[in-house]
């Protein structure tokens, strides 16, 4: 998760804070549980700070930056101070559009949220009591709280928040609930919030779900999962998962409400709706409520639960349990986004990488390639293919930086090399030609971003959104095997790792000497060296997450220690070759690999 945060500053004047800090956080499921820990950090040395304090501290944290995400869904800055006097001013902001919360008596468009939901009375009273400032292009929810006990210098400032008597239980709370109120409530929520945002997969947050609730909030709870078509067609099917004060009426209450699913109301109402008691399955009476779960805008399924033997749920409990199905919306959210975007990485390496390794007549070969984002589009890529006339050609490449914008050089140099050397281009021109390409594609971009920052009225292009320069490290040849045995390979590097030449005897040489990266210079004019394999030699390309696998400051090759490596590897078969320099490469690092890594072996039979 990318996070902003500049270090807490300690102050000894008197009238100014004693501890004072900021961080920028994403809109995302992980955002509270960052904040406490930042917010929690900066407190844990000051002294006369009470460990109650900083446990409303975080409760209050927690709940604002919730409620941020929740509710705007923006990018987030977090401020906090600890003042001379003892207390303790949060402010979190988002950057949604400035504007006053909507008339709660309106109606509701589609797929659209109240602007405050019910929730804990803790967020009502800093929303509404005193804590929300607007200002052009967002807007900002802040609170005081004053220490417990004697505060640090002086008396305590007016108008600081007491969570004690925010959150004190109201009279009448039934006995079951009390562990639930107050404090209690926040723990749990803040708990449940960081154990659903680790979780990529949507049933795992749903199957979580239950076990938050059952036994603790209510006797027996089930989630449907729907999908835009599931909720305009009306059909709510069958419940994702079910949960029962026990597992010997689980089958029986999952038949009960699959007959039964709720009906999603028209338009996106937040609160929460009745829903028949399946005393079908459960044979007594009792109350069960259905919350809808809404993310981003957009209907994610429901929660349904029920109590045995009681006529109504108490306030108390169906407030946090409010709180918690917002949370359990956003971390099914966040997994279908990651689903969805490991799904397009997934069909999008699929289509920049070859189907298939061509075998070659004379030869032997193997490949090892493992991306480091498992889930996201390689820099890294290679090709082996045959190009007519007897030829065959190999390339094993690395671009500059990673995901989409890697991906877009691999979908350009790629399919340019196939055509290029299918054309009857040496490899020389093949490399001159790319490089222009690179080059051509990289001025056409600047372009079109000046003509939409002419459109824009001049207004500065956002980071990250502005043309990319795309470099392009390549090792590339050309392969004709011989009648009578041995190969001619006729290759070249443009910035890449050079290739080493492993023969029976166990000597090493570089097989290609050091060329400019590809997309740097206009013009450059690329050459090529020419050897023959003979049976029994061994050509290894490599990229440079292989070369620079780090161990503390040292690096894998330093000192030649590739072709040292390698000359190990003398007598084995091209299979045994790429398994032990690949495992020398993991062993060498002692932890996960920091860069994509590939290698290619082309052993002469």
């Amino acid at each position: 998760m990318d996070m902003a945060a500049i270090p807490t500053q300690r102050e000894n004047d008197t009238h100014a804070p004693v501890v004072r800090g900021h961080a920028g956080l994403p809109g995302s499921p992980l955002a509270p549980g960052s904040a406490r820990a930042l917010v929690r950090a900066a407190l844990a040395d000051v002294p006369g700070v009470s460990r109650r304090f900083v446990d409303d501290a975080m409760a209050v944290v927690s709940e604002l930056v919730t409620n941020a995400v929740v509710h705007a869904g923006t990018d987030i800055e977090v401020d906090w101070r600890l003042e001379a006097t003892g207390a303790l001013v949060v402010e979190v902001g988002d950057r949604h559009p400035a504007r006053a919360p909507r008339d709660p008596g309106a109606g509701e468009a589609p797929y659209e949220m109240s602007e405050y939901g019910r929730g804990l009375r803790l967020v009502a009273v800093l929303a509404e009591s005193w804590g929300v400032t607007y200002r052009r292009g967002g807007k900002t929810v802040w609170a005081r709280l004053r220490p417990g006990g004697e505060p640090l210098d002086g008396p305590a400032p007016d108008h600081a928040l007491d969570v004690a008597e925010v959150l004190a239980p109201r009279p009448g709370g039934a006995g079951r609930d009390r562990d639930w109120l107050g404090r209690g409530a926040l723990s749990f929520l803040a708990e449940a919030s960081d154990l659903l945002a680790g979780q990529l997969d949507e049933n795992l947050v749903a199957a979580l779900t239950g076990r938050l609730i059952v036994p603790r909030l209510a006797d027996w709870c089930a989630v449907w999962l729907e999908d835009e078509a599931t909720v305009r067609g009306g059909d709510g099917g069958a419940p994702a998962r079910v949960w029962v004060a026990g597992e010997d009426r689980a089958e029986e209450l999952h038949r009960a409400l699959e007959k039964d699913p709720p009906r999603p109301p028209e338009g996106l109402r937040p609160d929460p709706e009745p829903y028949p008691w399946p005393g079908e399955a459960l044979g007594t009476h009792g109350t069960a409520l259905a919350f809808r779960l809404i993310a981003g805008g957009r209907p994610l399924g429901t929660l349904v639960l029920g109590r045995c033997g009681q006529p109504r749920f108490p306030d108390e409990v169906t407030g946090l349990v409010e709180d918690l199905s917002r949370r359990v919306a956003l971390a099914i959210g966040a997994a279908r986004q990651y689903a969805r975007q490991a799904t397009i990485s997934a069909v999008l390496q699929r289509g920049l990488l070859p189907g298939a390794v061509a075998e070659i007549p004379g030869m032997s070969s193997a490949l090892v390639y493992e991306p480091r984002d498992k889930g996201g589009p390689s820099g890294d890529f290679y090709d082996l293919f045959p190009a007519g006339d007897g030829r065959w050609c190999f390339a094993v490449g690395d671009v500059q930086g990673k995901g989409p914008e890697a991906a877009v050089v691999i979908g350009l140099a790629r399919p340019w090399l196939r055509l290029l050397a299918r054309e009857g281009y040496r490899v020389a021109d093949v490399l001159d030609r790319l490089n222009q390409l690179l080059l051509d594609d990289a001025t056409e971009a600047a372009d079109a971003a000046a003509r939409a920052l002419v459109a824009a009225g001049g207004r500065p292009v956002a980071a990250g959104d502005g043309p990319q320069t795309r470099f392009l490290s390549l090792l590339y040849g050309e392969l004709t095997p011989h009648a009578d045995g041995g190969v001619r390979c006729t290759l070249a590097s443009a910035g890449h790792p050079l290739p080493l030449l492993l023969g029976p005897d166990g000597q090493v040489r570089t097989a290609a000497r050091p060329q400019t990266l590809l997309g740097v210079v206009e013009d450059e004019t690329y050459t090529s060296e020419t050897l023959e394999l003979r049976p029994g030699d061994s050509l290894l390309c490599v990229t440079d997450g292989v070369t620079e696998r780090r161990s503390g400051s040292r690096q894998f090759d330093d000192g030649d220690g590739l072709a040292r490596a390698l000359s190990g590897c003398a007598g084995l078969n091209a299979e045994e070759i790429a398994e032990r320099i690949r495992r020398l490469v993991h062993d060498f690092g002692g932890g996960q690999p920091e860069d994509d890594l590939a290698l290619l072996v082309l052993q002469a039979e």
